[in-house]
């Protein structure tokens, strides 16, 4: 079951609850039944009060169901009450995108990022792990003396395992920064897809490089970091292109500093492609949280090029009216925009331009401040400046 709570504005809060629903399906689950409610504040002890949690208990019962997903954060006492009041297990959308990382991780340095970001979640969790315990064998007349609580034991060795965790990936850093410099030296030109997941970066980081990476029509499908040499003909030279990780709504602290080596491909790049969903409803909701996420990580400031990916899944009357047009951030930065299919190869070679166009210029600063005089470009209407007013899905007449 899936259980969403609406705490009024300044909340972020799905009312469809799809995103969760993809998430749980990402994680091997079955979503059976989606449950909204609206509260001025969280109830300390249920998070949704006794009543809804009574109400989610009788559809628990009718749905069969075997666990109860909740789409914000859940403190663990919250989530130890609610498992004990309804009797199933009880995880929060931090918790299920944590499984989904655990699960998906490949490489080395992905699996170690997971363990730690999952230890670093399950330490403040432990009360409701080992509540049948309460002493190890110990006191007077036992040997071994009166011992330590299981708590204490599982939290140490936790602790532990942590830090150790964090060493390692010290060292990882530091193998990636000497392959940065090693590219820096070269004056390798480096390009770093970046977007929400499922955007399809990795079907276009193949269809760019033909580097068969994994890529599925799932959140979180690759975690990895993968680097490909990528030929631009128009600029007679080569490029670096890095597929990273997919960023998504209230995506956990833990796994942004765990993810800090990987995501550090993007905030030192040349040049960020920002791929987007061109057939999502909430397009402008996800460009928002992929600035917010390149904002705290420092890539922020880079130039950027947005890429309207999925292009082949708008009606006739929603296609757009060019290949490539100039957008306004809502920072009122501007930067070039490129509409494509990776999947049918619709617009690849424009953007292989534009690419072109950016290396060549060095830092992208043609792509960073377009001019006002671009034809494409008309400050009240972003999408197109001399065709028919767009119907291009989710954008108004004046992005700012």
């Amino acid at each position: 079951m899936l259980v969403g709570v609406d705490f009024g504005p300044g909340s972020s809060f799905d009312p469809t609850l799809d995103e969760l629903a993809l998430l749980a399906e990402s994680a091997g689950d079955k979503p059976v039944a989606k449950v909204t409610a609206r509260r001025r504040a969280p109830d300390a002890a249920l998070f949704v009060g006794s009543g809804k949690a009574d109400e989610i208990k009788s559809l628990v019962t009718l749905y069969q169901a075997h666990g109860v997903i909740f789409d914000q954060a859940l403190s663990p006492a919250q989530q130890r009450n609610l498992e004990r009041h309804l009797g199933v297990e009880v995880l929060d959308r931090t918790g299920l995108i944590l499984e989904i990382f655990g699960a998906r991780a490949r490489s080395h340095e992905g699996k170690l990022q997971v363990e730690l970001a999952r230890l670093e979640y399950l330490s403040t969790r432990l009360v409701r792990r080992w509540s049948h315990l309460e002493r190890q064998r110990g006191g007077v007349g036992h040997r071994g003396g009166p011992g330590e609580t299981q708590i204490e034991l599982d939290r140490r060795m936790i602790d532990q395992r942590i830090k150790s965790l964090k060493e390692r990936l010290i060292k990882v850093k530091k193998q990636r920064n000497t392959q940065r410099r090693s590219r820096e030296r070269a004056g390798t030109f480096r390009v770093s897809l970046v977007g929400y997941t499922n955007a399809g970066k990795s079907t276009l980081f193949n269809a760019l490089t033909k580097a068969g990476t994994y890529a599925a029509n799932q959140l979180f499908a690759t975690l990895d970091t993968t680097t490909r040499q990528l030929f631009l003909a128009e600029a007679q030279r080569s490029v670096t292109l890095s597929d990273t990780v997919g960023f998504i709504r209230d995506l956990p602290h833990t796994l942004v500093e765990s993810f800090e080596a990987t995501l550090q491909e993007a905030a030192e790049a040349d040049l960020l492609l920002h791929v987007v969903d061109a057939a999502s409803p909430v397009l402008l909701e996800q460009i928002d949280e992929v600035l917010r996420v390149l904002d705290s990580i420092g890539a922020g400031e880079l130039p950027q090029v947005l890429v309207f990916n999925k292009c082949d899944s708008l009606p006739p009357h929603q296609q757009p009216h060019h290949d490539r047009d100039v957008y306004e951030l809502p920072s009122g930065r501007r930067c070039h925009r490129v509409f494509v299919s990776a999947l049918n190869g619709q617009g690849l070679d424009t953007l292989r331009s534009v690419l072109a166009e950016a290396a060549v210029v060095g830092l992208g600063e043609q792509l960073h401040a377009p001019s006002d005089a671009d034809p494409r470009f008309d400050r009240h209407n972003p999408i197109d400046a001399d065709g028919p007013p767009p119907a291009y899905p989710g954008f108004p007449t004046d992005r700012t």
